[in-house]
């Protein structure tokens, strides 16, 4: 039945050789320099023998026609060609051990072989990938070596390169980075030589397959009912929020949250250098970015892409980040009827943000006076929501704030939620408390009128 559906002409595809060690009925304790030797000898052997199991494969499967099998049916074949394997080597494997070694290679074959297990636990937030050799994984905030390694370089450039080739995109010496992404939309960020001096690196940050709601945010401790209560106002009232944050402080997830919260029968524009934003409304269209080609040519850039937004009969747009010179498009669009629009930009706290997006819009060569940038700046965001993540790995909402306008030449704003740092407890996890400044904001009339029940949010400590 193998070759019935597995056979086929030509020459098989170069092989990709298959990597997490599998455990056998030899018990090694890595105690002395004798043992520890003996144990990577052991896991060595077992490298190779898995790789020419996975060299068996390919030159028996039809790679054309393995998305039209059942997983069961190919793991069960692919379970026979392992069992011939151990037959004509002398081998044996405990049950168990067959089971974890049929499944690796099904990753192999089908996925992207040993980051498979590692995408697919739900506990794991980041992978970090500094070498064939080094893989690193983020669980709540801390990192931790994993145990999952591969074969060779060659080995994860073939990964690198099934994943950026998924969306056409490319990567080699002439383009040694690349921002990608998965199906389930997880971002994907690949180095290779030159620029990567000890080989290639991959760094992936995976997305909740169900994306976090503000509820859920809440219960996390990022932020409390009231400011919660408060951000959906802000979004219900067509108010334009500026999202600003470090790496991994969780702006994408924020935004997400915020997104949810806007109407069905409203159109919705996004603009993204790779496409992860994970909106629940059916009325979405998306766009991203695309590289140059080989030749140069042919790049499409953020500020094109939100040009042609405006054309498009938007209700609202949304930029997954803003890096560059589309700042001032982004601006533009919010003060000309596209309220309701939000973006991210990384920053450290607000006042940097709005000096980053000031610096943004110099980059794009326009001879503004800084008076009129700010000028605009004030009058197209109406709040800042800054997130951090805390030395303990925990990401939180540090402040949300309304900007009240300009005076003197300098944009000024108030804080209506912060976060206070109150130390650490024995295990090190920062202590605070999010709590209002006791300002009520300027934007009231606005959330009123949309239908905000301002007596549900608590601007005072204690009180109303």
């Amino acid at each position: 039945m193998f070759r019935e559906f597995a056979s086929r002409p030509g020459k098989p595809s170069e092989p990709s050789e298959v990597i997490k060690l599998v455990a056998d009925n030899t018990d090694i304790r890595a105690d002395t320099p004798d043992q520890r030797a003996a144990e990577q000898a052991l896991q060595s052997e077992r490298i190779e023998f898995k790789a020419r199991m996975h060299n068996r494969l390919l030159d028996s499967l039809n790679l054309a026609v393995l998305d039209k099998i059942e997983d069961e049916t190919l793991r069960g074949e692919i379970g026979k060609q392992v069992m011939m394997g151990l037959r004509e080597e002398g081998r044996a494997l405990r049950s168990e051990d067959l089971k974890t070694l049929v499944g690796e290679l099904m990753h192999e074959v089908l996925g992207l072989g040993p980051l498979e297990p590692l995408l697919a636990d739900p506990t794991i937030n980041d992978i970090l990938v500094n070498g064939h050799d080094k893989v690193y994984v983020e669980r709540e905030g801390i990192l931790e070596k994993a145990e999952t390694r591969f074969r060779d370089e060659r080995h994860l450039l073939r990964i690198i390169d099934k994943i950026v080739t998924r969306i056409g995109r490319r990567i080699d010496e002439s383009q040694p980075w690349v921002d990608a992404r998965l199906e389930d939309g997880s971002r994907v960020n690949a180095l290779v030589r030159p620029c990567a001096v000890d080989g290639p690196s991959l760094s992936i940050r995976k997305f909740s397959k169900v994306p976090l709601t503000m509820a859920s945010l809440v219960d996390r401790g990022a932020l409390n009912q009231s400011a919660a209560t408060l951000l959906k106002g802000l979004v219900d009232a067509r108010l334009n929020i500026l999202i600003s944050g470090g790496t991994g402080s969780g702006k994408t997830t924020m935004l997400n949250a915020l997104s949810s919260y806007i109407s069905p029968r409203e159109r919705i524009v996004t603009i993204e250098d790779a496409a992860e934003l994970q909106l629940q409304q059916d009325h979405v269209l998306r766009m991203e970015t695309r590289p140059a080609s080989p030749n140069g040519t042919g790049a499409v850039h953020q500020r094109d892409l939100v040009r042609n937004a405006l054309r498009m009969r938007p209700d609202r747009i949304i930029v997954g980040e803003v890096r560059g010179s589309e700042a001032f498009d982004m601006l533009q669009a919010m003060n000309t009827g596209h309220d309701g629009s939000m973006t991210t930009v990384h920053a450290n706290s607000p006042r940097d943000a709005l000096s980053r997006v000031e610096q943004m819009v110099q980059m794009g060569g326009l001879d503004l006076p800084h008076a009129a940038i700010r000028a605009t700046i004030a009058s197209a965001v109406h709040f800042v929501v800054q997130l951090s993540r805390l030395s303990d790995g925990s990401r939180r909402i540090m402040s949300v704030s309304e900007i009240t306008g300009i005076e003197g030449g300098v944009i000024t704003m108030q804080e209506i939620f912060i976060y206070k740092r109150q130390g650490k407890d024995e295990n090190g996890r920062i202590l605070g408390e999010f709590m209002p400044t006791g300002i009520r904001p300027r934007s009231a009339e606005a959330l009123i009128a949309a239908g905000v029940d301002m007596s549900s949010i608590q601007f005072v400590k204690g009180g109303k």
